[in-house]
C-alpha cells in the first residue's frame, strides 16, 4: 500500500473535532486511508445493502449497534444519519468520535456542514500524487508515461494496465453514478458530452458551444458540470478578477481529477500518443494545476487557486493566493526553458498587480534566475504550496 500524505492531518483534526469527513472520488483510497490510519475504530460499509436498510429505517437503533470510534464509509448513501449522528455527538463531547467518508460532495457536504457545523473537519483525498509516488519509489521518465498511468491507486498496487482500468473505471463509476444522479436514459448523449469536456480540457469554458455541440442545451450542460464536479469527476478553476474590471475573462476552466481517466476520454492508449495529440500542452497543464490542488488538499488546506486572462491578452495559467499575496505560475510542456517564458508574470506582475513569487513549471531542470522568478520540473510543483 502507498503511504498517503493527507494520513497526518487526519490524524491531527481526529484531535481537534468529534467527527472527520474525508470526501474525495471513488477508488481515490478514501477506504484504504481511514481503515490503515485507524485499525481500533469500528468499520460499517453503507455500500452493503442490508446496513443501508438498518440505517434508513431505525437510524437511532442503528446508531446504538456501534459505539465510538466508528468509521461510516460511503456516508452519502444515507445522509439523514448525519442529523441523529449530531445528538450522539453532543452527548459524548470528546473528539475523535467518528470518521465519515463520501464520494459525493454538493448535497453531502452542504448537508454535513449545516448538520455537523463545528463539529466536523473537512478533508479532500484526490488520487494519488507525484509526491506519494516517488515516496514509494515509483518514478516514470517523462511526463507522458506519467499522465497516461494516472494516479488510481489500483494501478499501481494491482498492476493493472491502464487504458483497461480507465475504461473499467468510467463505466462503473462515471457513467453508473452520474447518470443515476442525472436520471439520463440515452448513455450516449453524456458520452458525447465529457468526450466533448476532456477536448476542452484547461480552455475557459464556452457553454453555449458546448451545449450546441452536444445536442442539448446551455442549461443542462451547467448542470451536468456541476454534477461532475460534485462527483470529483473533473474541478473548477475560477478566475481571479478582483478590482480588474469588466476587462477581466470571468467563465472559469475545466480540469479533470485524474489524468489516467483524461487519456481514455480522448482515445489515447499508449504513452507514446500523448506526444502526438494536439492537446499535448492542455494535458500538461492538467497533470500541474492538478498536483497544486493535491499539494492543498493534502495539508487540508482550501485550493485558493485561479488563472487570469484579461482582454488584453495578458494570462497567468495558475495563481496562488496566500494571505494578500499572489504567487503566479507559467506552465510549459517544453523540455527546453526559454526566458520567453516569463513574459506573462512579468507582465502581470509589472501592470496587473505585483506578484510574491514567479514559477515557471515545464518539463525540464530547475533553474534560478536574478529576477527571483524560477523554473521547476513538473514532479516539484508540490513544493510550492
Amino acid at each position: 500500500m502507498i503511504a498517503r500524505l493527507l494520513e497526518q492531518e487526519l490524524l491531527t483534526q481526529l484531535g481537534e473535532f468529534p467527527v472527520v469527513t474525508v470526501l474525495g472520488p471513488r477508488q481515490a483510497g478514501k477506504t484504504t486511508l481511514v481503515r490503515n490510519s485507524l485499525p481500533d475504530y469500528s468499520y460499517v460499509s453503507l455500500e452493503d445493502i442490508d446496513v443501508r436498510q438498518m440505517a434508513e429505517e431505525d437510524p437511532r437503533g442503528f446508531l446504538a449497534q456501534y459505539q465510538a470510534p466508528v468509521i461510516f464509509d460511503e456516508i452519502q448513501r444515507v445522509p439523514q444519519l448525519l442529523s441523529y449522528l449530531q445528538g450522539v455527538v453532543d452527548d459524548n463531547n470528546s473528539c475523535g468520535q467518528f470518521v465519515l467518508t463520501g464520494s459525493h460532495q454538493l448535497e453531502l457536504q452542504q448537508a454535513v456542514t449545516q448538520t455537523l457545523a463545528g463539529r466536523t473537519g473537512i478533508l479532500h483525498l484526490l488520487p494519488l500524487s507525484i509526491a506519494e509516488l516517488q515516496q514509494a519509489d515509483i518514478r516514470f521518465d517523462t511526463f507522458e508515461e506519467q499522465v497516461f498511468y494516472g494516479f488510481l491507486p489500483r494501478i499501481y498496487d494491482q498492476k493493472q494496465r491502464p487504458y483497461t482500468a480507465y475504461g473499467s473505471y468510467y463505466q462503473t463509476y462515471v457513467e453508473r453514478d452520474v447518470r443515476q444522479m442525472i436520471q439520463l436514459k440515452d448513455a450516449t448523449i453524456f458520452e458525447k458530452f465529457i468526450k466533448l469536456l476532456a477536448g476542452r480540457v484547461g480552455q475557459v469554458i464556452n457553454f453555449n458551444s458546448l451545449a450546441n455541440d452536444t445536442g442539448i442545451d446551455a442549461k443542462t450542460v451547467k448542470h451536468w458540470l456541476s454534477i461532475l464536479e460534485a462527483s470529483f469527476i473533473v474541478f473548477k478553476l475560477t478566475p481571479y478578477f478582483k478590482n480588474f474590471g469588466k476587462r477581466v475573462i470571468k467563465s472559469p476552466k475545466y480540469y479533470f481529477t485524474d489524468t489516467g481517466l483524461l487519456c481514455y476520454l480522448l482515445d489515447i492508449e499508449k504513452p507514446a500518443q500523448v506526444t502526438r495529440d494536439p492537446l499535448v500542452g492542455n494535458l500538461f497543464e492538467n497533470l500541474v494545476v492538478l498536483e497544486a490542488l493535491k499539494a492543498r488538499f493534502n495539508q487540508g488546506k482550501p485550493a485558493n487557486l485561479y488563472f487570469f486572462r484579461d482582454s488584453n491578452a495578458r494570462e497567468i495559467d495558475l495563481l496562488y493566493k496566500t494571505g494578500p499575496d499572489l504567487i503566479g505560475i507559467e506552465i510549459k510542456s517544453s523540455a527546453t526553458y526559454h526566458s520567453r517564458f516569463k513574459k506573462n508574470l512579468e507582465a502581470f506582475s509589472n501592470n496587473v498587480t505585483p506578484l510574491l513569487q514567479g514559477y515557471i513549471v515545464y518539463n525540464g531542470k530547475a533553474m534560478s534566475f536574478s529576477d527571483s522568478i524560477e523554473a521547476l520540473p513538473y514532479r516539484e510543483v508540490g513544493g510550492i504550496f
